[in-house]
């Protein structure tokens, strides 16, 4: 579990898939601390959007679910640093997309909600190093798609927005990692949103930004995880946006990526820790997209 005092050697964020008019099955590379793009050799198994991004920091990422010409079962994994990709054999429960996802980096990565015939209130584990997936006994408070989430490794994740039968959801569920259990927090985003991104400094804060509530927003809501209490950066995203992206430079910044706006983006804003200030990337995606997946490696946690 981390102690808050690691010398983390962070290495990249990774952004894949998308929809761009056409299913993206690239993945774009952004090398810290420069903030430098590169693209992957290595790609999805299939264009895809709609897919959900984690990590085992240190070792490697997974990008799970999605929609190509069908909902996808399946969970691509890219190891760290060689930036390979393979397919796990175990798969999600059920081909889904719109999921959310999140990782207690050395330990299991967790998909919950989406959507297959149906909106879903499950958590599928994939359980490192193995790599093998169960499904926990605790749900999501409803079933629900297009949510967002987060981790505060070591400690809990963050399951955040979305939609449900009853309209767009403001409250944000949290898996304690130790048992898995679920709990609400009393807190909530600002307004009722879905597809917010989500990204976390671990051991300080989480973030949920931008999403769409009947309009489009630009603002950030921050959970501090001492007390999961929630405020509203004074920074903003470059414009109102849905459908992007969020990792995280652990310690150093968070970054959000495409997106939808009044058309779809290639811009990468970052929030730099601790002070939030928010500054835009000369960096920008291969190709304007929304509906993507993201992911860090930000060294061994």
């Amino acid at each position: 579990m981390p102690t808050g005092d690691e010398t983390v050697q962070a290495v990249a964020g990774y952004f894949g898939g998308g929809y761009t008019g056409s299913r993206l099955s690239g993945i774009d590379k952004i090398a810290f601390p420069a903030d430098t793009k590169t693209t992957l050799s290595a790609t999805l198994s299939s264009g895809r959007s709609n897919l959900a991004g984690m990590a085992n920091s240190g070792v490697a990422g997974y990008f799970a679910g999605g929609f190509d010409s069908a909902n996808i079962s399946g969970i691509d994994k890219i190891t760290f640093p060689a930036d390979s990709k393979s397919t796990l054999a175990a798969t999600l429960t059920t081909a889904r997309y719109d999921s959310g996802a999140m990782a207690n980096s050395g330990t299991a990565g967790y998909v919950g909600g989406g959507i297959d015939s149906a909106n879903i209130s499950g958590i599928d584990k994939i359980t490192f190093p193995a790599d093998s997936k169960s499904t926990l006994a605790a749900t999501l408070t409803s079933a629900r798609r297009v949510l967002k989430a987060f981790a505060n490794s070591g400690t809990a994740g963050y399951f955040g927005g979305g939609s449900d039968s009853g309209g767009y959801i403001s409250g944000i569920d949290k898996i304690t990692f130790f048992a898995d259990t679920k709990s609400t927090l009393a807190a909530t985003l600002s307004s009722a949103r879905r597809p917010a991104a989500g990204f976390a400094n671990s051991n300080v804060a989480g973030y949920f930004a931008g999403g769409d509530g009947g309009t489009l927003i630009s603002g950030i809501d921050k959970i501090t995880f001492s007390a999961d209490t929630k405020s509203t950066l004074a920074a903003t995203l470059t414009e109102a946006t849905e459908s992007a992206a969020g990792m995280s430079d652990n310690l150093v910044a968070g970054y959000v990526g495409g997106g939808f706006s009044t058309a779809r983006l290639d811009r990468i804003d970052k929030i730099t820790f601790p002070a939030d200030s928010k500054s835009t990337l000369a960096a920008t995606l291969t190709t304007a997209r929304s509906d993507l997946g993201a992911m860090a490696d930000s060294g061994v946690l």
